[in-house]
């Protein structure tokens, strides 16, 4: 049976980490919360050495060696709406996180992943997929294309423990945009009150999500975006996220086992990256991309593709040299991938960050505007 990895099937997750260099090693033991009315029954070890740090390739070999999770437990309660405190709160804990883990890139497509599923030519919630948190449940976990999230899930769990007001949709885009802002991305247009779904019979099919390595690049690209409602220029700005993470070959089958640019760390050392600042979000992915100047660096056929399209080329040949403009696209795109599918409480969402105070009306004083004449 699938299961949640919710407050009501708590496993405990003990942590440690040798040095801020060699990344976390995480332990989910089994172990059971008396409090707990339905426990779920986990087992799993696993370094973060050997995740695929890439926030937007979904491909993974069919010979993976995915670690085995043994589960046992009934749906968790529907969440309500977040609390705006928690969420605030919440961010900051993501951010002390990712400072201690420099898990930036496998949030961003934790994120993107639980957003992806959507089909806008289906109008009923949740069967439509996208950011309801589905990608909770071992059912969806497990598809190819989110191999490896298990660990994402594992970081923020305890995020999510701490603040039970917080349902796991918002949790997800919350990590995903604070992770890109944090990694010095622009400031992404968010707004929050997701409903999460209750049960893994709710979750998605398998194959919404987009290949690394499909035989037309360019038409996969489009089916997949354009079955969720996004444009040529937002599949190449969402595409630009590529300029944090790395690819590891025995994860994904794609990419190098080190470079020069990731043999020590940060983080865990090893893999293919995109761009030589991995952990730094800027423009580098589509220059790297347009002069192809480093074989250390990685180009696969989805990326190579956005100078090889003429639609996408416009937008790749622009952020390239404008990282004002692809930022300010990016961020849009963001906030788009987002929302997707979502179901809001209350409709219109909740913002975090209040807007610009408006300066207080000046008080009125009598004498001010007497003329002083009888």
């Amino acid at each position: 049976m699938a299961s949640s990895l919710g407050t009501a099937a708590v496993s405990r997750i003990l942590a440690s980490s040798s040095s801020s260099s060699d990344g976390a090693r995480l332990s989910l033991r089994s172990s059971s919360s008396s409090s707990s009315p339905s426990p779920s029954i986990l087992s799993f070890s696993y370094s973060l050495k050997s995740l695929a740090f890439s926030p937007l390739s979904s491909h993974f070999s069919r010979h993976q060696r995915r670690p085995v999770v043994n589960v046992s437990t009934r749906a968790s309660p529907k969440c309500a709406a977040s609390d705006p405190d928690q969420l605030k709160s919440a961010r900051e804990d993501i951010k002390e996180l990712l400072k201690s883990t420099f898990c930036h890139p496998i949030l961003v497509r934790l994120g993107w992943h639980d957003a992806g599923t959507y089909n806008k030519n289906i109008e009923d919630w949740p069967q439509r997929g996208g950011a309801n948190g589905s990608l909770r449940f071992e059912v969806e976990l497990k598809h190819a294309a989110n191999a490896g999230l298990v660990n994402a899930l594992k970081l923020i769990q305890p995020i999510k423990d701490k603040y039970s007001g917080v349902t796991y949709a918002d949790l997800f885009q919350l990590a995903s945009a604070t992770a890109i802002e944090e990694a010095g991305g622009p400031k992404i247009p968010m707004k929050y009150g997701r409903v999460d779904v209750s049960g893994p019979n709710e979750c998605p099919e398998e194959g919404r999500l987009p290949d690394a390595g499909p035989p037309s690049p360019a038409d996969h690209l489009r089916d997949v975006f354009y079955r969720m409602g996004l444009n040529d220029k937002e599949i190449v700005a969402l595409s630009g996220a590529h300029t944090l993470g790395r690819s590891r070959p025995e994860r994904s089958g794609w990419g190098k086992p080190e470079t020069k640019y990731t043999k020590d760390g940060p983080g865990a050392p090893g893999g293919q990256s995109w761009t030589v600042q991995w952990l730094e979000f800027d423009n580098s992915y589509f220059k790297d991309i347009k002069t192809k100047r480093d074989e250390d660096l990685l180009v696969l056929p989805t990326d190579a593709v956005l100078f090889e399209d003429p639609s996408f080329k416009v937008y790749a040949e622009k952020y390239a040299v404008d990282q004002e403009t692809f930022f300010k696209d990016y961020a849009e795109a963001h906030a788009e991938l987002s929302n997707l599918g979502a179901k809001f409480d209350p409709p219109e969402g909740i913002v975090l960050d209040d807007a610009p105070k408006q300066a207080a009306p000046e008080k009125f004083v009598a004498a001010k505007y007497s003329t002083g004449k009888d």
